[in-house]
């Protein structure tokens, strides 16, 4: 590793783009299943949209969700702007979507094991009978699986 000063790398800072990966994934994961297919909200498997106050339970929970997903996207901005004031900074396409990669991938991985498997918050898709909803978590996983994969991968080409 190359080191500019006494601890300072000139790589791209993996930190950056995981951050953005994670808060990018729950942004897409709000935006997409939440509002717009409106398959699930955050705690709709507990609260089931079956009255107005249920209702207002789930999008005030959905807006505490999307608040957090912005908080990690600020932090990758800043990770970003910090390392890319060094004078030796080293730019990287591929460092960049790496890092998003295994970052999204970790937050759908994290979202889906957690959430839909063990605390059964709610499922991908509750629009569609119960017994398909194993289905539509497990290709959840999937995705979250094949994205950190890639991203790893991507970043070890990167580096080696």
């Amino acid at each position: 590793m190359t080191v500019v000063g006494p601890s300072i790398s000139r790589h791209f800072p993996f930190s950056a783009g995981f951050c953005l990966g994670v808060g990018l994934g729950g942004y897409l994961d709000g935006v997409v299943f939440h509002q717009l297919l409106q398959w699930h909200h955050l705690f709709s498997s507990w609260y089931p949209i079956i009255s107005v106050e249920n209702l207002q339970f789930n999008t005030f929970w959905d807006g505490v969700f999307h608040s957090a997903a912005y908080l990690f996207i600020i932090a990758g901005i800043f990770i970003l702007w910090r390392a890319a004031r060094l004078i030796h900074f080293k730019w990287s396409t591929r460092c960049l979507a790496a890092s998003m990669l295994t970052g999204f991938g970790v937050f759908n991985l994290i979202e889906g094991l957690v959430d839909h498997q063990l605390l059964g918050i709610h499922h991908v898709n509750e629009t569609v009978n119960r017994s398909q909803w194993l289905y539509w978590d497990l290709a959840f996983l999937a995705s979250g699986l094949a994205m950190l994969v890639i991203g790893l991968l991507l970043w070890r080409r990167a580096h080696a």
